[in-house]
């Protein structure tokens, strides 16, 4: 299992980059690596939403699919979110959205268990550094958007 905690600091007002993070149904048409979100259900009560991803994995010419409950809590920006059904043992996490004097810091902490079947010690690590570029990837495609969409 593997624990990745990133963050990056946008130059953008908190509730502009919350706003951005918060709208995933956008995700597959500025992140590279994100194929197709499709809501399932949506709560705005409660925060929950429940969304199909599809993700992609060039390198092995792969697809990764799961079904997301994200819980987004609008007063303190953040985002708990976990696997309901996929291709993954673990999977979950949380966003949190801080206001700095530079603008927001993004931070990213997610816990995952990836088991694709027999392989070996050396593609377990190619995975590893494949989820670390997937996440780091969301974090600098939500910067980008936030900070040229203000």
């Amino acid at each position: 299992m593997g624990l990745l905690e990133l963050q990056t600091t946008i130059a953008a007002p908190l509730e502009h980059v919350y706003s951005v993070a918060k709208n995933i149904e956008t995700f597959a048409s500025f992140i590279p690596d994100v194929e197709s979100i499709n809501i399932v259900d949506r709560d705005d009560s409660t925060g929950r939403v429940v969304a199909d991803w599809v993700g992609l994995i060039p390198e092995f010419k792969q697809k990764i699919r799961w079904t997301e409950e994200d819980i987004w809590d609008d007063a303190a920006h953040t985002c708990n979110f976990r696997q309901l059904k996929g291709e993954y043992k673990v999977f979950e996490g949380v966003w949190v959205f801080e206001e700095v004097e530079e603008g927001t810091v993004f931070k990213s902490t997610l816990n995952y268990d990836l088991e694709i079947p027999l392989i070996g010690a050396i593609i377990k690590k190619l995975v590893a550094k494949k989820v670390h570029d997937n996440i780091s990837q969301i974090l600098s495609a939500i910067k980008e958007r936030a900070e040229t969409t203000q």
